[in-house]
């Protein structure tokens, strides 16, 4: 016998649908109510006789209830529903609640075949989950069955987590310290990315020549790239990392079947090649666009351009269609300090000591290797005494190298702040200063001299330390939970030890580059566990980990020479899902160190004026990096034609001297913000219209019932299991199912038993945000499911019940149907199958044989309904056994109404798909009866 899919079949002492994957010998099944999880298969030539076609029996007498019980089966019902009907199939799966602006980017992406997106929302708005979304949307259609994400290797853990925890896909990462583990099994012949379907691979593991090959033969329909900006081809000449990243995408790109996500909150570095080169992987006629899209003549390239790329800053998506997206407000100010006069003498020592090593710059690679040796040092030496010792001590980077060239590259690299790199790693390590390990050296003597004058200045000695300390203090007894940002690690392993010092009953804890991304998980989610914490990082944790739920301010202890770094810090705390309505941002800066107040001035503030006016960040223009080497040459080079009595200040007369670089690179920032302000005027026509995207989210929301679903059954189910659930006064609900029936609470596992929850972000500590797919819900309303439907054990759910009540003037019958449908879909000359399932109120007044049926909003209207008098619990069975002998004649009915909801759903299936159905791709929808009523309940007039 076949059995067809999304048939009901009873195996194994309990009722089972088909799902999808099944064949003539083989079944899948999904247990009837059941979770995802609850899936088995069945081989029937050696279980045939054992599986047979079952019939979803209508409820008896013995399953009379009250109007409480008839709302919490329903409710339970629709939380369980996976494979909902709603224009989205992926909605009821996720254990998020996108925001209406997140599902922008799904909806262009569903009108494109193949999806070619470049997702470049501001920092804080939720890139991540609207890529995911895309994802999981396409996975849930039947379009595509792999995926992969390509990222910086500090980011995998974080993608794996978000995609197991909000999405329920399961990948695998790929990383040098776990591939060795993934390979072992293979069959020959066989790639990682054949065995494993979904998989977050480094970029700067899979970009190799050793290894992309293989990634590009077996790579998946879907591929996600994050921190897209460091794959853009920079337009230089050479074999860098970038160029290698670069080239791995625009070979992906080649297959014109391949869906592409591209995810980045700063596509533009101000580099206009490299802007081209990440629109030509989405189409290769992006690459000449001109510069200025405005105008009549380029409408045309504006609409196609605008069918790709989505970019909002926070104002745009603040209000979106009247949905309130609460960011922090940021409370910014500057904290100055002096050096110390010790500081300062060691200070002069080492400028002097520079200036003397430093020829008049005749390019050579011996000049360059101490060139950028002493700007190590001099950066190490202003950000504490502790980094100072450890440069001094150890070898300069930069002296490995064989090239002038080479060294310049890697001194930029290490010394100067740049972000174009696809990893933090290795960025706080102190650079180092000594030219050569040989103990003879007489500059080695010196710098170790040097050393030991660094290691006695620490205490009170380093006022730099004695203002953070106090600062520190003054924002933990205020209620803050701070992040302090140092450059190096030595200088934050200094700094938290110097708070713990100074402060009782606060926990500091220390992240830096020494752990390894699982360790640094771990002790800040340890840490997030005390009333009173401080962080002190590096800036291996600047770039996307969201800190959020823990920490609320930030302090830069180091200026960052570079202000993304700056953005990127703040973007940790300063993000949609910040509990606190404010968050703190801090800038420590030296007033007698003349570079922090030409970095504080040129670059820092010049950033934050531009990204205040436009509301968006425009990246420094690369000649940043010319301006800080100005700022060192006119520290260090001028003072060899002076002589020494002049050079008794420590930064004199440098203003003047970089006053006409500072008026230049503010010039083309200033030209650069310009040209992305008309940009983003000319785009903003050509945007998703919120009407769209309010249809689908109406119809979305329609189908899976929102958070006013999942509250009304929280709290109706736990306190129907004799549990308390009781709403705080910063509106979470504390839930308690410790005297619970035995089995429910094995069902929702110990752990679960207590719980503070909140129904939507932003949490707090110590809450746990619960959603329609969290272990929880989706335990407690299968439990309640699964017992009413289930005739041999009792439930405080019922599946029929009859009531007087005011809410109705005559006999009314209130139905829960549920609607089965399968789904095929047609594309690129392959068939597939998926199954859907709806949850649905029916009612009728008069008898089954004479019915009227009633619209909608009246329907709904009954679940409210309260009991206006007591009715005879015989009269009740009478009333329920009339339905039962009359269900038949109401057949009809349910049959038309399987088939308009099936061809509501094909429509909007081909809706949200409109563009790609001239493809190609194709819809079919066949409704699968009978109908299954799930409950029957019979209003009286009192």
């Amino acid at each position: 016998m076949t059995f067809e899919t999304g048939s009901l079949v009873r195996t194994r002492g309990r009722e089972w649908v088909v799902q999808p994957d099944s064949t003539d010998d083989f079944l899948v099944l999904r247990a009837l109510g059941g979770r995802a999880e609850e899936t088995t298969a069945v081989y029937l030539p050696l279980e045939r006789d054992d599986v047979t076609s079952a019939t979803f029996a209508l409820p008896t007498g013995d399953d009379l209830g009250d109007a409480r019980s008839a709302g919490m089966l329903r409710d339970a019902a629709m939380l369980t529903a996976r494979a909902t009907t709603g224009p989205f199939r992926s909605l009821g799966r996720i254990a998020v609640e996108p925001r209406p602006y997140q599902l922008v980017p799904l909806l262009m992406a569903l009108k494109l075949d193949p999806v070619r997106l470049l997702i470049a929302d501001d920092v804080g708005i939720g890139k991540t989950i609207e890529a995911a979304l895309v994802a999981r949307e396409l996975l849930d259609r039947g379009e595509i069955t792999r995926i992969s994400v390509l990222c910086p290797p500090h980011l995998a853990e974080q993608w794996r987590d978000e995609l197991a925890e909000r999405f329920h896909i399961a990948a695998e990462l790929v990383l040098p310290s776990t591939v060795r583990k993934l390979e072992r099994g293979l069959r020959l012949g066989e790639s990682v990315f054949d065995r494993h379907p979904f998989t977050i691979v480094s970029l700067d593991y899979i970009k190799s020549e050793r290894h992309r090959d293989e990634f590009l033969r077996g790579a998946p329909e879907l591929v996600i790239v994050d921190e897209a900006h460091t794959c853009a081809d920079p337009g230089t000449v050479g074999r860098s990392s970038q160029h290698q990243r670069h080239r791995l995408l625009r070979d992906l790109a080649r297959d014109p079947t391949r869906n592409l996500l591209l995810v980045t909150a700063t596509p533009h570095s101000g580099n206009e090649h490299a802007f081209r080169s990440l629109l030509s992987l989405l189409e290769p006629a992006f690459a000449q666009l001109p510069e200025d899209l405005s105008g009549q003549h380029n409408q045309q390239a504006r609409r196609a351009l605008a069918r790709h790329f989505v970019q909002r800053k926070r104002g745009d998506i603040r209000s979106y269609m009247d949905a309130a997206t609460p960011f922090p407000e940021r409370d910014d100010a500057d904290v100055p300090y002096t050096l110390s006069p010790e500081y300062k003498g060691l200070f002069e020592k080492v400028l002097a000591y520079a200036r003397e090593t430093l020829d008049t710059g005749d390019g050579s690679h011996r000049q360059r290797v101490r060139w950028w040796s002493m700007l190590a040092l001099l950066r190490a030496l202003a950000s504490s005494p502790a980094a100072a010792a450890s440069t001094l001590r150890n070898r300069a980077v930069v002296s490995e190298t064989e090239s002038a060239a080479e060294a310049d590259e890697l001194g930029r690299r290490t010394v100067l702040d740049q972000v174009d790199d696809e990893t933090n790693e290795g960025i706080d390590v102190t650079p180092g200063s000594q030219e050569t390990d040989d103990d003879a050296s007489n500059h080695r003597k010196r710098l170790l001299a040097y050393a030991r004058e660094a290691d006695a200045l620490g205490g009170e000695h380093d006022n730099k330390l004695s203002t953070v300390i106090k600062l520190v203090k003054d924002l933990v007894k205020d209620g803050y939970a701070p992040i302090v940002f140092c450059r190096f690690i030595p200088t934050a392993e200094y700094v938290a030890d110097a708070l713990r010092g100074a402060m009782n009953g606060v926990d500091v804890a220390a992240v830096t580059g020494r752990l390894v991304p699982e360790e640094r998980e771990a002790r800040i989610l340890d840490l997030a566990k005390s009333e009173k914490r401080v962080l002190v990082a590096t800036d291996c944790l600047s770039e996307g980990v969201n800190l959020q739920a823990a920490f609320d301010a930030v302090i830069h202890y180091d200026l960052s020479w570079n202000p993304t770094r700056h953005e990127q810090r703040e973007g940790r705390v300063d993000r949609y899902g910040q509990p606190q309505p404010k968050v703190l941002m801090r800038t420590m800066y030296g007033t007698d160190n003349q570079i922090d107040g030409i970095v504080l001035d040129v670059l820092i503030r010049k950033h934050k004026t531009i990204r205040t006016s436009l509301g968006i960040s425009v990246p420094v223009p690369a000649q940043s990096d010319e301006l800080i080497e100005a700022i060192f040459e006119g520290l260090l080079l001028r003072g060899l034609d002076r002589g020494h009595a002049q050079q008794a200040a420590l930064f004199d007369d440098l203003d003047e001297y970089i006053k006409p670089k500072a008026a230049d690179l503010g010039r083309k920032w200033d030209a650069a913000a310009d040209r992305e302000r008309r940009s983003r005027t000319v785009f903003a026509q050509e945007s998703l219209k919120p009407d769209e995207v309010m249809r689908e989210l109406t119809a979305a929301q329609t189908a899976l019932g929102g958070k006013h679903l999942l509250e009304r059954f929280l709290t109706t189910a736990v306190r129907a299991h004799k549990g308390i659930a009781t709403p705080t006064r910063h509106g979470a609900l504390d839930l308690d199912l410790s005297s619970a029936p035995t089995a429910l609470k094995d069902a929702i596992h110990a752990e679960h038993t207590r719980m503070r929850a909140r129904l939507g972000p932003p949490t707090r500590p110590g809450e746990t945000l619960l959603t329609r797919t969290h272990p929880f819900t989706e335990a407690l309303a299968t439990y309640v499911l699964d017992a009413a439907l289930d005739e041999h054990l009792e439930s405080t759910a019922k599946r029929a019940g009859v009531m007087r009540t005011h809410a109705v003037e005559v006999r009314t019958t209130l139905l829960l149907a549920r609607f089965r449908y399968h789904l095929t879909t047609t594309h690129a000359g392959r068939t597939w199958q998926t199954l859907a399932e709806d949850i649905a109120l029916l009612a009728y007044q008069g008898a089954t044989e004479s019915a009227t049926w009633l619209e909608e909003d009246a329907t709904a209207a009954l679940l409210a309904a309260t009991p206006g008098g007591n009715i005879d619990p015989g009269q009740a069975r009478d009333y329920h056994q009339r339905f039962l002998d009359g269900a038949n004649a109401i057949n009809p009915h349910l049959n038309d109404t399987a088939e308009a909801h099936a061809q509501a759903l094909l429509e909007a299936h081909r809706r949200v798909r409109e563009a790609a159905r001239a493809k190609g791709l194709r819809y079919q929808v066949e409704p699968l009866l009978p109908v299954d009523i799930l409950g029957v309940y019979t209003y009286l007039p009192a």
